[in-house]
């Protein structure tokens, strides 16, 4: 079911974020194993309560684990964030510098460690690239003068075997993009007390995708992309009547519209023993002129901005993505 309000909201997405955003997504417990981290289902930890917000401008999460067991469990707990495959039209988003990731258990500061590998045509490259002092994540201020400080033999390899391509040069520098696919968990060593609960949180900033019009418009509507975003964001036929409205008036003075999409990896939140007890989302879309469209039932608006769903003994089945329409003036 979709929820539909039929407002605006003010939009700042740069043309370079025109592309999917990184999801965020749900604790789940791991285990390293050979290639990297290994998400595995837990027999002795429940999920009581996920309180979850999410906003343009930071996500918070709130948990309440319960060790079900007789016995203290202590385990490598795995935040996951998406796998970004790398081209020259994806930017790579800095996890380090941009995420502001920070978590407590009862109320203390967590130490958390980034666990990151790079693959390529399903093979781990991560030990070549690491080897060679070329980041996992090809952010563009540390992987070009990464590249282009290489022994010129060993920067022709990667280009011959389709790790990296030349992609222009800014004046100062030869510019690089990268091939392979970046995997990054955010992960914490934790200790569940026998038979007690404790209270998790998180909260970040999450990067936002989007792009400037076109892509809801009349006719594009027959297009594969409109059906996958339909289907990604439960647009229904309310939304687009009150959608075009908005258009026939934009086109009357000059204006135009973006698109904002913020996703959420719900699914690995199942990882957990059995559902999750108590499972809360409020969807916060900043301002009352948005439009705003998810895939969620039972939908209750709580405020000018904020839109609420409860559900009891949840068990995710899907992701979360949301998209935020404006409409902007003529400039």
């Amino acid at each position: 079911m979709a929820l539909v309000d039929l407002t605006a909201r003010a939009l700042a997405v740069a043309a370079a974020l025109a592309v999917a955003a990184p999801a965020l997504a749900n604790d789940s417990e791991a285990e390293i194993g050979l290639g990297g981290l290994v998400l595995t289902r837990s027999d002795a930890i429940r999920m009581d309560r996920e309180d979850l917000s999410i906003s343009r401008e930071r996500i918070t999460v709130d948990y309440v684990f319960t060790n079900t067991s007789d016995r203290d469990v202590e385990t490598l707990v795995a935040f996951p964030l998406p796998d970004v495959e790398h081209g020259i039209e994806t930017p790579a988003p800095d996890y380090v510098r941009d995420l502001d990731f920070r978590s407590t258990v009862d109320g203390r500061p967590l130490d958390l460690t980034l666990v990151q590998s790079a693959t390529f045509r399903g093979a781990d490259v991560s030990r070549r690239l690491t080897a060679l002092g070329i980041p996992l994540m090809p952010v563009a201020d540390l992987f070009d003068p990464a590249v282009n400080r290489l022994p010129p033999v060993e920067r022709d390899r990667l280009v011959a075997d389709g790790l990296i391509e030349e992609a222009g040069s800014d004046g100062k520098q030869t510019l690089w993009a990268a091939h392979w696919t970046t995997r990054t968990s955010v992960t914490r060593t934790q200790v569940f007390p026998a038979g007690r609960s404790v209270g998790v949180s998180h909260s970040y900033k999450p990067f936002v995708g989007g792009s400037v019009g076109g892509g809801l418009d009349p006719g594009q509507r027959r297009t594969p992309e409109f059906a996958a975003s339909r289907a990604k964001f439960c647009i229904d036929d309310d939304f687009l009547r009150g959608f075009d409205r908005r258009l026939a008036a934009a086109k009357r003075t000059g204006a135009y519209y973006g698109e904002e999409w913020i996703t959420y990896v719900l699914t690995s939140g199942a990882n957990w023993k059995g559902p999750i007890g108590d499972f809360r989302l409020v969807v916060d879309k900043g301002d009352p002129e948005a439009l705003v469209s998810f895939c969620a039932g039972g939908v209750r608006k709580i405020g000018p901005t904020r839109f609420e769903v409860v559900v009891k003994d949840f068990v995710p089945t899907r992701d979360l993505s949301i998209l935020i329409v404006k409409f902007h003036p003529a400039s």
